[in-house]
């Protein structure tokens, strides 16, 4: 029976990361996914995810964010492939709200280049917008979106090639620490490995029950829309956006339309709404989208964006894992040091996946990490 140095189980977002960070080290890896590679069934798909530095919820989230920028770059020069788009991020909402108050700070502390726009400018500069007169402006120039199934399949394609092993469609069963080695059992088979990590998403409270009371999964809704003139809300004409909605919690966001036949789909003007949906289970979502969740958030998006949805063309559903304080955990499991856990990215995570994989790669083989991700142990809910 092979004796792996780690196992990854749950190769999406951060452990095709993880795969690559510890391959590229010479690591003896194995990736272990229930799905295929990239999949639709967690929270990773969906075309596009922005990427920002004035990061509201935290200003301790912006020294990852900039290793996160850095390592893309690199993705990007490795595998030959465009992954990350400037296209500017649009943020308004109310001047003491939670997102503007945050991003101003985040910039504030950390030098991040945000340009305040008038109310007269942004009609000449964003005029597909309609921003209510009390909501304050900001432009963050060197915001954008990843497209993560390209991510995820470049970092496991490098993983593969620099002698990482990668199973896809092999469920995890159980796993037990013997001594100084971990026992792995999957649907196909029986490994070893001296560390595992597990980067298993929504499925995380599965299989480490430990943390079920700090997760929670839920149903998100994103859809696509068709806009009365096309061309106005195209890659290079439009920028992604973010709006703290001041009628009801959380915050809507979204995308120019992206050339599907360069990129893939879905086609169309992408809008979703981000706070946390109903709650489920990773093994039984039910995926039907009623016309009453699609009405609704078209109708909250077109307030500020009135001519960008004149029809409905496609819907889907996504999972959050929420911790109860929204920030990531990124830790060794309690009480043993040979398991390590990347969960509760609660919608926000995946902009931080580049930098998440070298973290969790230094964790495993030296034990500790120069990233600054105190903040986010799993021994802070107690």
């Amino acid at each position: 029976m092979a004796l792996y140095d780690v196992i990854v189980v749950g190769v999406g977002s951060m452990g095709a990361a993880a795969c690559y960070y510890l391959a590229k080290g010479g690591t003896k890896v194995l990736g272990i996914e229930q799905f295929s590679i990239p999949h639709e069934n967690g929270s990773h798909a969906g075309q596009s995810r922005i990427i920002r530095k004035a990061y509201f919820e935290h200003p301790d989230y912006v020294p990852l964010l900039e290793r996160a920028y850095h390592n893309w770059k690199q993705l990007e020069a490795e595998a030959g492939t465009q992954l990350y788009f400037p296209t500017g991020l649009l943020y308004a909402g109310k001047p003491d709200g939670v997102l503007m108050k945050g991003v101003k700070e985040s910039a504030k502390q950390y030098n991040i280049n945000i340009e305040k726009v008038k109310h007269s400018e942004s009609k000449s500069r964003f005029p597909t917008f309609t921003i209510p007169e009390d909501f304050e402006i900001l432009f963050e120039p060197a915001a954008g979106f990843l497209i993560p199934e390209r991510c995820i399949l470049s970092f496991t394609e490098l993983a593969i090639k620099a002698g990482a092993t990668i199973h896809t469609q092999e469920q995890l069963v159980s796993w037990k620490q013997e001594g100084s080695v971990i026992s792995v059992q999957t649907s196909k088979q029986h490994y070893r490995c001296k560390k595992l990590i597990v980067t298993t998403g929504a499925w995380t409270s599965d299989v480490l029950p430990v943390l079920r009371q700090q997760l929670s999964v839920t149903r998100q809704v994103i859809t696509w829309g068709i806009p009365q003139q096309w061309e106005e809300f195209t890659l290079g004409n439009f920028p992604c956006w973010l709006i703290d909605d001041a009628q009801q919690p959380g915050m809507y966001y979204g995308f120019p339309i992206l050339p599907a036949s360069k990129i893939g789909g879905p086609i169309g003007l992408k809008a979703a709404y981000h706070y946390p949906g109903k709650p489920t289970d990773a093994n039984h979502v039910d995926r039907t989208i009623t016309p009453t969740e699609e009405t609704e958030l078209v109708k909250s998006v077109k307030q500020y964006i009135p001519t960008g949805f004149n029809s409905i063309h496609l819907s889907k559903t996504c999972l959050y894992t929420n911790t109860p304080d929204e920030n990531f955990i990124i830790d060794f499991l309690p009480n043993n040091n040979n398991v390590i856990v990347a969960a509760g990215f609660s919608g926000h995570g995946f902009k931080f996946a580049s930098v998440v994989g070298e973290v969790l790669s230094e964790l495993a083989l030296k034990g500790e990490t120069t990233m600054p991700i105190g903040f986010l142990n799993s021994t802070r809910f107690k």
